[in-house]
């Protein structure tokens, strides 16, 4: 059997891999591009509309997929800071232990780092048809357990993983068990919107529940009842400080800036990301779905003309429906479009749409391994490690978790 071992990661050999293109809606930053190693803050990145990524050095860590370079470009990010300052975290690890499974290595390994811990050892393999075996290397008798595994592509597979990685720990009398799930790949399926449709979401959770987790931390869900499937405490971690983070850093003109939600049912979020924005305008894409990955843009709701329209979403699939909509705009006058989302999933052919031309530039985190093949100039990939960290110590020590986000 063929084992999936997940070690640290090497240094960067070249982080100086944003450059600019000459006209920029946003000023620049005149701050230099150094060379960033794995566990070294980064410095302030120029400020301009689009970014190119030279990409020297791909990242393997070791499971065969290589990775884009995520920008993380400091040791506590600002809204972080204010969490701080309002309560301070007894960060006592001797009884918290955090370990990978094989779906994100890259982002456990930032995740460590910023707690100032080591990843648990762990054993995970595959026979030749296909079953996971899984082996905990260290004692976690009594301890807080926290497994970092999104249900990122190949979702069944990765779910798999992490249940089995649960029934591990519990068979280990740990303590408590988190299940720390970046991405959960069927929070889509929440509802029945057609007869003798399955309810995946609510089946999920039961799972996981079922197989002995005693919590789940999960990331810009699609949808918030989907934390009402599970008969266990759920944390929603809101990736958006992150990206709002990223855009402070820019100087931005709020009488030329307008926030899009691609659809309806994203108005709520969008209205949450432009209140912090400055209270900019709120437009809506109204479209109706034919299919499943299938969109069709019918009209706009809300004035565009002249401006730069910022689309938010928590999640980029097939890129349908967020590509439409850029089109959408542009027709109606935008100067610039630009994408942020939480998660990339990019199911084909979404880097097709998304490097058409459409976007200044698609503004991401790494909830998701981001793969080399999936690489597009304007694509800009931000860490939510931090963010994940200080949850992290919060829950452990029995902590506020939304005054994070306050």
């Amino acid at each position: 059997m063929a084992a999936l071992t997940i070690p640290s990661p090497p240094p960067s050999k070249s982080s100086s891999f944003w450059s600019s293109s000459s006209s920029s809606f946003f000023a620049r930053c005149s701050h230099p591009h150094n060379s960033v190693g794995f566990n070294e803050s980064r410095t302030r990145i120029c400020a301009s509309n689009t970014f190119k990524c030279d990409m020297h050095q791909p990242v393997n860590y070791g499971n065969e997929k290589s990775t884009i370079p995520v920008l993380n470009e400091r040791a506590v990010p600002k809204f972080l800071e204010s969490a701080r300052m309002g309560r301070d975290v007894n960060r006592n690890g001797a009884k918290l232990k955090v370990f990978s499974g094989t779906a994100n290595p890259g982002l456990s390994e930032e995740i460590a780092w910023y707690m100032g811990l080591e990843l648990g050892k762990i054993n995970i393999k595959r026979f030749a048809d296909g079953e996971i075996y899984v082996q905990l290397q260290e004692s976690v008798r009594g301890c807080d357990v926290y497994l970092v595994q999104p249900t990122c592509p190949p979702a069944n597979e990765n779910l798999m993983e992490l249940l089995i990685m649960v029934d591990a720990c519990r068979r280990a009398s740990a303590k408590n068990i988190t299940a720390v799930i970046p991405y959960f790949g069927y929070a889509r399926a929440d509802r029945k919107t057609q007869g003798r449709e399955s309810i995946a979401a609510k089946l999920v959770a039961n799972l996981i529940t079922e197989a002995g987790a005693n919590r789940v931390l999960a990331c810009d869900l699609h949808s918030g009842q989907s934390m009402g499937y599970f008969d266990i405490p759920v944390d929603h971690v809101h990736c958006q400080p992150v990206i709002l983070d990223y855009l402070a850093s820019k100087i931005i003109c709020p009488d030329d800036l307008v926030v899009v939600s691609p659809d309806v049912g994203g108005v709520a979020r969008a209205r949450a990301f432009a209140k912090k924005l400055s209270d900019a305008p709120l437009a809506i894409v109204d479209k109706r779905r034919q299919g499943h990955n299938v969109a069709e843009v019918m009209n706009l709701i809300g004035d565009v003309k002249g401006k730069v329209a910022v689309m938010v979403d928590d999640m980029i699939d097939t890129a349908g429906t967020i590509a439409k909509g850029a089109a959408l705009l542009h027709q109606e006058g935008a100067r610039e479009v630009y994408a942020c989302c939480t998660h990339a999933v990019f199911s084909p052919p979404a880097i097709e749409r998304l490097s058409g031309g459409l976007f200044q530039e698609v503004i991401v985190t790494n909830t998701l391994p981001v793969a080399e093949k999936n690489y597009f100039p304007q694509l800009t990939v931000l860490s939510v490690a931090n963010l994940l960290g200080e949850t992290i110590w919060r829950v452990h020590d029995d902590c506020s978790v939304s005054s994070i986000f306050q």
